[in-house]
């Protein structure tokens, strides 16, 4: 009998069991109430207490579904975008190993080289630049993106920012990231006159990161302003980067051990190319968005 019990309760629960449940239980006897984990129920207690199980089950796999949806289709939404920004930003700044004229490429070096001064002047101008004693701040690649090496020449000559820059290292499938200070305090400036980056080892998007050498990791608390830059920005001050999540899962670990008042301010930068006045970026919830955004003409 006490098996029985336990297949009346199951078929309950089972939907593709209703049928035999209710046969069986115009044929077996039961008592008039049973006790299920110390609670009394009567026998049509059973099968409303299963119902109600079996809604929450399939509630949570909806639920899960929906969430799991969502996900593909903003990764799916960030990969066409990405497609759709980098077309433009390789047709209006080509690159010198493009097909296009000479005068084309110079076009758009003097081009790049205008939108990114536009862009560090109004940073300069910011009350939380002068304010921040360090400032975390991306080395450009060469061509196609925001130039940072005049920025960093005033910062570190000038200002007397502490200063902190990116090192991915050799490993690009960990997608992981420090930020090592290099100021002019770091043993690899003073070079004649060059910048304290002129010796260091290049990674595969030829872009100068600190030598394994230098243990000068930032911990939390040790940057006030992190210059964040983007594929594109949006007016929301969302971000999309390059894919890999790089700078998001930098800033959360910046921000993890850090009191409330003492997180970095995140300032996105970009050209004009990769603003989006009239779109939205779709982000996740391990994407973190802007204090401020910067663009030639504007900020946000």
């Amino acid at each position: 009998m006490h098996h029985t019990k336990i297949l009346l309760f199951s078929s309950f629960c089972n939907p593709s069991l209703q049928n035999f449940g209710s046969s069986a239980l115009s044929r077996v006897k039961i008592n008039h109430t049973k006790n299920i984990r110390g609670v009394h129920l009567r026998p049509y207690h059973y099968r409303q207490s299963c119902i109600s199980f079996t809604s929450t089950r399939l509630h949570t796999k909806i639920s899960m579904s929906d969430s799991t949806k969502n996900i593909t289709d903003i990764r799916k939404q960030k990969q066409l975008l990405r497609k759709k920004i980098r077309s433009r930003i390789q047709s209006v700044y080509p690159s010198p190993s493009s097909s296009a004229s000479d005068d084309d490429i110079n076009a758009a070096k003097m081009r790049l080289t205008s939108q990114s001064n536009q862009v560090f002047d109004q940073l300069f101008k910011l009350p939380q630049y002068e304010a921040a004693s360090s400032i975390g701040f991306f080395l450009s690649m060469p061509f196609g993106e925001i130039q940072t090496r005049d920025a960093i020449q005033r910062m570190v000559n000038e200002d007397g920012k502490t200063l902190y820059v990116p090192r991915v290292g050799m490993n690009f499938e960990l997608c992981d990231m420090d930020l090592v200070r290099c100021d002019s305090n770091c043993d690899s400036s003073n070079l004649e006159g060059k910048l304290f980056f002129y010796n260091f080892p290049t990674n595969k998007w030829n872009i100068p990161e600190p030598p394994t050498t230098n243990s000068n990791v930032a911990t939390p608390g040790d940057i006030d302003l992190l210059i964040v830059p983007g594929l594109a920005f949006d007016c929301n001050l969302h971000r999309l980067g390059q894919g890999k999540g790089y700078y998001d899962r930098f800033i959360a670990k910046m921000n993890a051990a850090t009191d409330t008042n003492k997180k970095m301010l995140l300032v996105g930068v970009c050209l004009e190319e990769q603003f989006l006045e009239d779109e939205t970026i779709p982000i996740s919830d391990h994407d973190f968005i802007m204090d401020m955004v910067l663009t030639p003409s504007k900020k946000f």
